[in-house]
This record gives structure tokens, sequence and C-alpha cells, in this order.
């Protein structure tokens, strides 16, 4: 089953409010139509449609093989399906399973630059599918198959290999495999097992199943050493009741006929069936260090717990993403299209398929990058027992296995345009994908596992209660509301949904603590014109002072606010009782996520009207570490409007004289100015200044004012389809994020995730 999309009932971190209404708010779905060349002119639309279109339309006539040059084909996947086997919910049909193919063509995208458009097809007849699709071949470069059941899917699939010359991938089947013939090997590999002679039972004969038999015997386990189990029990030559034809090409000869007699002495379990499908007792009988992939999702066979719990020596996998060792088909079918379509191949076959899986196990076995091994658990991940599948926000996913697969695919000759230097291929296609949005997406992740106390300060307002809400059922730690209980309750039972267990609510005029934390406010304030009866107002009375004091003394984690406070007021009172931390300066750094540019951050985005150049030399340094700890080499660019000295002006002396203070300091990362964005972020205009110190388009833009910073951070996301979020505060001694003032529940729930993330970095 493929668990990348698979539903998580015992672990839900959504409701079902929440999903209806991020596919319901603006534009509804998931996915749309943009443009890649100019039409803003006549001669525009000249050139892309009549009379200009007529030119590639010819030497497409005349060279088929220019489609790839000339139009998307190249890079473009149709995920087609019938809905009749959506995700464990059964058969849904052709529309309800469009959400399901959306989110499929989505993570095209995101893992692996493909783009993708989604074909529902309604019809269960396996004749008339075929038909349907068998004449698509000229739009798209790939087909990838969806949530069709069993045996139809293997009809479908056969007969459209055979009709077509462009891949044809059913993921149920194919992706499952691959990624769990990865972490077999693996597993063989810390076990000391020669995979040829290690001893597997697969309960389940289904789609996955079946094409994680035939895919282990192509790697060399011998088909005898195999033993399929369906629902009746063992699949054994002889056996009539419940065959068919791809059942009976996996019997072998044998006398068991339960799953508990073939588990006897195995060395390894693929399961693809049901929760609790394998007892305790069974996994006891099996061989020595035993290997164990539970995959039926949301439940496992056997869960990690129980099977160590008799067998400690095991090595175990599952579905889940709250235990380790994952199978997750996003680590497979992105990477592996997306090196099937760079070398034009006109099929996924076996060898392609095995080089697949043995580079995500070769992956495993390396170094993790700190980004990536702090979504895993937060103490590191290390090739070991508990991590033999790479995790999926692995940022070099893409530069390993699409380029192993692109390489099978000459060797085998299915390769229509093979690459001349593979080295050159896979540093492109590092660079395709943004790793900050993976880094991003990794500090989630790192809560789930290592989750945290945050106070939402405004706990009233009925935005606020709903990201605390979403942060509670996200598992990203314990929400804290200040306010009034009485008036909390109100509010969610306005909202019609329930206050789940686990939300604290504290009043701050009636909290046990006002007098700890109003001596401790005196003890700063003191000297700064503040009464003892001052603090102690302030700690009842003030609920950003009330939850910063929380936060000082150690009572919380992480702090947000700001959603009905303008920001300077925000920050004046949270920094009565939390400091800037020593020796750094305190800055706003926004994150910019574009669809040309990728990740860029921009400071100072928050607090410093007209920095002074030593101001600017810590922004500067601070806005470097912050990009190196989201996973982001950083090229950081000191902006004016003047480039190296042209236009002339005293305005830009700041900036300039903060480019020689980095000099004096010897900073440790590219850094240049003053110069104007425009050559900061292109290379061509870059290139006018050969002696400029940046070795790509910068993804750290310093800006010399807060003007500046406002008017780039809040017009590009109009004028665009740029995200930007924060500004995110960095260098206060307590992780505290304020947002801006009517900011959504999104906006709110993501600085609560960064005051926490900031959390788990101090521990």
């Amino acid at each position: 089953m493929d668990s990348s999309k698979a539903p998580d009932t015992r672990t839900t971190r959504i409701t079902a409010e929440e999903a209806l209404a991020l596919h319901a708010e603006g534009k509804p779905g998931k996915l749309e139509i943009r443009l890649t060349k100019p039409l803003t002119t006549a001669r525009d639309l000249s050139l892309a449609y009549s009379p200009g279109v007529a030119e590639p339309c010819l030497h497409i006539h005349r060279d088929p093989s220019l489609a790839y040059d000339y139009t998307t084909k190249g890079n473009m996947v149709a995920v087609i399906s019938n809905g009749t086997a959506v995700l464990g919910l059964g058969n849904l049909g052709a529309l309800a399973g469009k959400p399901v193919m959306e989110g499929k063509a989505a993570l095209f995208k995101r893992f692996a630059d493909v783009d993708s458009i989604d074909l529902c097809v309604d019809t269960e007849d396996a004749d008339a599918f075929v038909n349907a699709v068998r004449y698509l071949g000229p739009s798209f470069g790939g087909i990838n198959l969806e949530d069709i059941k069993a045996p139809e899917c293997f009809v479908i699939e056969q007969r459209l290999r055979e009709l077509m010359d462009i891949p044809v991938f059913h993921d149920d089947q194919h992706g499952t495999a691959i990624v769990a013939a990865a972490g077999l090997i693996n597993a063989c590999h810390l076990t000391g097992r020669a995979l040829a002679d290690t001893k597997l039972v697969i309960n389940g004969a289904g789609s996955a199943a079946i094409a994680c038999a035939e895919l282990v015997k192509a790697m060399g386990i011998r088909p005898q050493h195999i033993l399929m189990c369906d629902t009746k029990g063992v699949l054994y030559q002889g056996r009539a009741e419940g065959m068919n034809q791809w059942k009976s090409a996996h019997a072998v000869a044998t006398d068991r006929r339960t799953l508990a007699q073939a588990l006897e002495g195995a060395d390894a379990f693929f399961g693809l069936s049901v929760k609790g499908a394998v007892t305790p007792a069974m996994v006891a009988s099996m061989a020595p260090n035993p290997i164990i992939f539970a995959m039926a999702n949301p439940d496992p066979e056997i869960t990690p717990d129980d099977a160590r719990a008799v067998r400690p020596d095991v090595i175990i996998a599952t579905g889940r993403s709250d235990y380790p060792n994952q199978v997750n088909n996003v680590l497979g079918f992105p990477f592996i299209f997306r090196g099937a379509l760079d070398v034009r191949a006109s099929t996924i076959n076996d060898a392609m398929k095995v080089a697949a899986a043995e580079a995500l196990a070769m992956l495993a076995r390396e170094d993790v990058p700190e980004e990536v091994a702090g979504a895993g658990g937060g103490s590191g991940l290390r090739f070991g027992p508990d991590y033999i599948i790479p995790h999926a926000f692995d940022p070099r996913l893409i530069s390993r296995v699409s380029p192993a697969v692109a390489k099978a695919a000459m060797d085998s000759g299915v390769a229509r345009k093979p690459l001349d230097d593979m080295a050159r291929y896979a540093r492109g296609l590092a660079a395709r994908l943004d790793v900050g949005v993976s880094a991003l997406e990794a500090i989630t992740e790192r809560l789930r596992a290592q989750p945290r106390k945050v106070v939402f300060a405004e706990g009233e307002e009925e935005k606020v209660i709903r990201a605390a809400i979403a942060f509670r059922n996200a598992g990203y730690g314990t929400p804290v509301l200040v306010g009034r209980e009485e008036r909390v309750r109100a509010t969610v039972a306005a909202l019609g949904i329930p206050l789940p267990e686990g939300i604290e609510i504290h009043n701050a005029r009636l909290s046990d603590s006002n007098t700890r934390y109003a001596e401790a406010l005196y003890s700063r304030q003191q000297r700064n014109g503040l009464l003892f009866r001052d603090c102690q107002r302030l700690v009842n009375t003030d609920r950003n002072v009330f939850a910063a004091c929380m936060v000082a003394a150690g009572d919380a984690d992480a702090m947000v606010t700001g959603a009905t406070r303008s920001f300077g007021t925000t920050l004046e009172n949270v920094t009565k009782a939390v400091d800037p931390t020593p020796g750094e300066v305190l800055f706003g750094l926004s994150v910019m996520l574009g669809r040309r540019a990728g990740t860029v951050l921009i400071a100072d985005t928050a607090i410093h009207e007209r920095p002074d150049a030593a101001t600017l030399a810590q922004i500067a340094t601070g806005a470097a570490a912050a990009a190196r700890r989201m996973g982001i080499e950083p090229r950081v660019a000191l902006l004016s409007f003047s480039t190296f000295g042209a236009p002339g002006g005293t305005i830009v002396n700041p900036v300039r004289e903060a480019v020689k203070l980095l000099d004096s300091r010897g900073a440790d990362f590219e850094y240049d100015g003053e110069m104007a964005a425009d050559v900061a972020l292109d290379p061509q205009l870059r290139a006018l200044y050969p002696f400029c110190r940046l070795s790509g388009p910068a993804n750290v833009l310093v800006m010399p004012g807060l003007h500046a910073a406002h008017i780039l951070t809040k017009a590009v996301p109009r004028l665009t389809s740029a995200t930007t979020l924060g500004p995110i505060l960095v260098g206060l001694e307590q992780p505290v994020q304020i947002t801006s003032v009517g900011a959504s529940v999104n906006q709110i729930l993501d600085m609560a995730c960064f005051a926490a993330a900031g959390a788990v970095r101090r521990d």
C-alpha cells in the first residue's frame, strides 16, 4: 500500500475541517496552469500561437523527437486512475479519487520538478480504460497509473506497456516494491545475510505484494525461498481455491499451509495485508535477527513495540511516519520518473527498478545532513537497525536515485537520449530543487519527534485558538492559551469544534505564578523606572508580558503572539521579560519562497529603521547562520540602489562599510555589496562585475533600511506567486515569534512552529 497516501487513524494530525478548508480556499483544488513564456504583447502572441506556432508544428511533423524540444512532453506525466482502489478507502469512483490524483501530481512537482496533470477515467472496464489511455502518448512523457484495483491493474499496466512507447508505471505496485527492496538490502547487510539465500514470507497477494515478489526475485532471491500467503493461507503448487494466474506464478512446492507455519524459521517478512495479521508468537518463531516490514496501513500487521517485546534483535519497518524506517512511496516514483524522462526512456524496466532500490539503499548508508537528521528525531540519524531507509525530506534523493535510474535505462537499451556526463547531470538535478523548502518541512518533522510547550499569548482570539488546536492535532507539542477560561471555551463552543485534551488555559490574573513572575520582572526593570506594583500590574493584565515571563521562567518552551497588536508594541512588551542574546543583534528575517528564485532570506524586516555599518554586518552574519540552520549555504548580498559605486552617493556608505567590517572579521560565508537587487539575483547582470565574490544568485538579501525591506516583502507576494513567511525574530535569548496583525490561522501556526523549533535547537 502506498504509505505516502494512506490515512492514519491512530495519529491523525489534521481535522476534517482543516483538510476541507485547504482544498476549498482560494482556487479550489491543488493545481493550476502557469505560463512559462511571456504573453504580454501582440508579438508575444504571434510567436506563441498564430502564426509562429506553425514552425514547431512543422518541425515535429518531420521529426517527432523534436516534441521533446518544443513542447512540455519531456517533463509531463499523466496521473491516471479510475478510482477503484483509492488509498485504502476502496472503490470511490473516478471523480471522488480526483483529490488524490491532484495530490500525486503535486508530489511529482514538489520532489522532482516533474510537471503532472491528473486524468480520471470513468470506467471499471479494463478494455475501455486501456483504449482511453493508449492514445494519450503524444501529450506525455510518462504515465503514472494510480489507485486501480487488482487484478485489473495487472492487465491494464501490461497492455499499456505493450501499446505505448513511453514509461507506464503503476506506483501502487512498483513504488512500494522498490522502497521495500531498498530496506531489505540494508537489513540483510546489517544482519550478515546474502540476499539470494534469504527466506522471505509475503503476506498479502494483491498488486503491491506481487510486485514485491517479482522485484526481489529480479534482485536475486531464489523463487523457492519466497512463500506468499493470502487470506486462505500459503500459495502452494496444486492449490485451486482463490487462485488466479498472477498468484499461481508465485506458488511453490511446500507443505506449509498457514502464515504461522510459513514464518517458522523465516529470515524476513513483507506484510501488505491487514492490522494484527502477525502475532508475537509468529515473530518469536522466526530466524535470528528477523527482518519485518509490516506495511499495512493505517495500522501495521504488528507494531514495532510488540515485535521487539519478543524479539529485541528484530529490524522492523512500517508504512507509518511515527515509527523508524517508513516505507514511503514518495522516496521512489518522483525520482524514477525524473530519471526516465531525462533520458527519454521508452519504458521503466526491472533494471531501472533495481537501480532505484540500490540507490536508495546506498543513500541510507551515507552521513545524514544535519537538517534531515533533526527531522528524523533530533539525535541524528545513522545507518543501523532504526535507519535502513532514507528520510523523505533528504534533499539528496533526486541526485542519487534519478541518475541511477537514468544510467540503468541507458545500460539496458531503453534510453533514447543518453547522457554524456552523469556527474554534471547529478549536479544539475540537485540545483532543480529548493533545499530551503525541504528545511522548512523538516522543522515540522523535528517537532513531531521533539514536541514543545508553546504559549499562544492571545488565547481568547478565534484564529489563535484554531492555530493552537492545529498545533496540538499535528503532534507538535502542548499549546498554552493565555486567557479567561470561560471566554476561551465559549469561543470554542461557538466554533462548533471540540477543545482537544492536552491544551492548557492560563488566566494571567488568576495564575499561581503571578508573584514569581512579578518578582522576576521587577529584578529586571527596577532600574528602568518600574515599581514592583507596576510589574504586578503588567503580569496581571498584559498577556504578552505574562507569556514572556512564562517562557523566561522555563514554564514553557516558546511563545507566539502579535495577531491583535502592532509589532512594535508587542516587541516592547516581550522584551521587558526577554533580552536579546548577548553579542548578537536582534533583527527580523523573512523567508520568501519563489518559483524562480527558490528560497531567499531577507533581513532586517522588523527592527532597524536605518542600520549603521556595524549593525548591517551583524545582521549579515546572523542571517547567514540562520540560512545554514535551514540547510542553505549562504550567498549574502548587501543591497542598495547603487552597484559597486555606480551611481555614487553618501546613502550607500553604511553598506560599503559593512562589507569592509565583514572583510576584517574574516566572515566564513560568501558576501558582497553594495549591489542592486537585480544584480544580486541575475547571473547575466552579475557577469558585468567579474570581481563579484558571489558564486551564484544571492539567497540572503541584507536590506539597507526597514523601508526598503517592507516595500519588498509586502509588494512581491502580491505581484508574483511568491510566498513570504515571517518576519522571524532572530537574536532573542528565548524563542519568541511575533505574527503580523490580522495573520491567518496558518500564519500563526507557522510562527508557532518557528518558535518551537528555536526551543528544540537550544536543547
